[in-house]
């Protein structure tokens, strides 16, 4: 937006509030629409009778207590303009640089102060620990609004170093919290949300939660945080686990890799407050020499005994979210999503295979043992496919399998489902790739970003995975009347919603492959 539209707004806005009268934007012909919040007005926008906020400050810039625990956002004067997104964390790549000011949530409600006690679903980005942006087009929540009359919040928090590197060790109290800020920074925003849940016409008592790949990690995470307790009611995760979380002896080790790429000894740890992002940002870069496919420090979540006193899901499922229904749901040919970038993976020889299978497959089982086991259970498939498949099950879907397992010992509601769809782009050659579950559970096949294609089996998939969603979201279920009926998971039958354009149930579908890979123990990546 232009600063002269903008400027036009917050007037608009300001005469509104004082006459109480509908407002127009005469350059767009859009309604303005107005909320209050804790710290001021906000003017948004309609889309399709959708009331849209976007950019809300939800806490004030972290850049003066990095690697703290975050303060309040600083109350503002007449009406802020709410109409274009606020700033992404730090982070490389395609939603970089970001600022350090970045505590920033947005809003689409169908009504305002109408006491519609709507569910309200708030959704929580992927990008692993590192990357992402809660406003990516494939998160615009109007359609889900529109179908399900809905509340639909999507966030920013902080990433990487300046959200998860663990600094207690070296640093003292004063950044005993470091290691989880950027979880302290969720639940922040969800606490937001809880006291501005009647102001966007929701129920503060009925919050889902639901994230793909790192958001469903952090989402299994907060749900062992002390600090999380009772602020969501149900929890709905696509391809993102997190079993184990970072020990502290290891975390400290990546911190002080770090430190060593910024010339910063170990005593001198307060220089780090001071460093630019973007220094701090390429040290994130040092190789991590736990990790052999990547060449990145991993910065996630720390069981540091202050935020996170014990694994997310290991031994156990966390006792304090036994009572949260949840789903675990993943994508039958994940890493397609990441290896299928590389031609040669479709073209593989049973002689390259066993290398680079050692490689991508994570666990640490023989290469040879993998492809004689898939080569009996699966007789007709090539090199490629027997690569993308036992890649997918040796490290994306492991962590999947161990929380419903987990759940379902410890008699928690949890229902299992696995997208077989595939997206028809490329020939198809990509199937039912890592992130194809988010247009279809948003119901945004159309949207900038989206690799579902917008024809009638796409369409088709996403009725039923969105009114699954909003079914879970008002009832704790997600049954309905477009789907055959889903059973939660239990360990005798392992039951399974298979979506596709007629989905089905199944009972353990993949059990040899899953049999194979718990012949190795599973340690979430960064644990060690």
């Amino acid at each position: 937006m232009d600063a002269a539209r903008r400027v036009f707004l917050q007037r608009a806005a300001l005469v509104g509030a004082a006459t109480g009268a509908p407002l127009l934007l005469a350059t767009a012909g859009e309604a303005t629409t107005l909320a209050k919040t804790r710290s001021g007005r906000v003017a948004g926008y309609r889309d399709q009778g959708v009331h849209v906020f976007k950019g809300i400050p939800y806490g004030a810039d972290t850049a003066p207590r990095r690697f703290r625990p975050a303060l309040q956002e600083s109350a503002w004067r007449g009406v802020r303009d709410a109409v274009q997104p606020g700033a992404s964390a730090p982070q490389n790549g395609s939603d970089g640089p970001g600022s350090e000011d970045c505590l920033f949530l947005n809003v689409c409600t169908p009504g305002l102060r109408d006491g519609g006690k709507r569910p309200i679903l708030f959704y929580i980005h992927g990008g692993g620990y590192n990357n992402g942006s809660g406003s990516n087009p494939l998160y615009d929540g109007v359609r889900l609004c529109r179908r399900g009359d809905v509340v639909v919040v999507t966030v920013n928090h902080r990433l990487n170093a300046f959200g998860y590197l663990y600094l207690a060790e070296l640093g003292g109290e004063d950044f005993r919290h470091s290691g989880n800020v950027g979880q302290l920074d969720l639940v922040q925003a969800l606490r937001w949300v809880r006291e501005h849940a009647q102001e966007f016409g929701g129920d503060a008592g009925n919050v889902t939660v639901f994230g793909q790949s790192g958001g469903g990690a952090k989402i299994a995470t907060l749900m062992a945080m002390p600090a999380a307790r009772g602020l969501f009611h149900r929890a709905w995760t696509m391809s993102g686990q997190q079993v184990t979380a970072a020990g502290p002896r290891a975390a400290t080790q990546r911190t002080q890799l770090l430190l060593e790429a910024l010339k910063i000894a170990p005593h001198e740890i307060d220089r780090l407050r001071a460093v630019s992002m973007e220094k701090i940002l390429e040290a994130a870069r040092t190789r991590d020499p736990s990790r052999i496919e990547d060449t990145s420090l991993y910065l996630g979540p720390v069981m540091d005994a202050r935020s996170l006193h014990r694994h997310p899901f290991y031994p156990d499922a966390p006792p304090q979210s036994a009572g949260i229904p949840m789903i675990i749901g993943n994508t039958r040919d994940e890493t397609r999503a990441f290896l299928g970038n590389d031609p040669d993976n479709f073209t593989l020889s049973w002689e390259q295979l066993p290398k680079k299978l050692q490689a991508q497959q994570y666990a640490d089982i023989l290469p040879e043992v993998v492809i004689d086991e898939y080569r009996r259970m699966y007789p007709d498939y090539t090199p490629s496919q027997v690569f993308f498949a036992a890649t997918t099950a040796g490290r994306s879907w492991r962590g999947a399998v161990e929380e419903a397992e987990a759940r379902a010992r410890q008699g928690s509601p949890a229902w299992v489902y696995q997208l077989d769809w595939g997206s028809p782009l490329d020939g198809g050659k990509f199937g039912a790739f890592h992130a194809l579950d988010i247009p279809l559970v948003f119901d945004n096949i159309a949207q900038p970003g989206s690799r579902a294609g917008s024809g009638a089996q796409a369409q088709r998939v996403a009725d039923q995975m969105s009114r699954a969603l909003l079914a879970f979201a008002r009832q704790g279920d997600p049954n309905h009347a477009g789907l055959p009926r889903w059973r939660p998971y239990a360990l005798e039958a392992r039951e399974t919603m298979v979506f596709d354009v007629t989905s089905r149930m199944e009972n353990d579908p993949r059990g040899g492959e899953r049999r194979l890979y718990q012949r190795a123990p599973f340690i979430q990546r960064g644990t060690l």
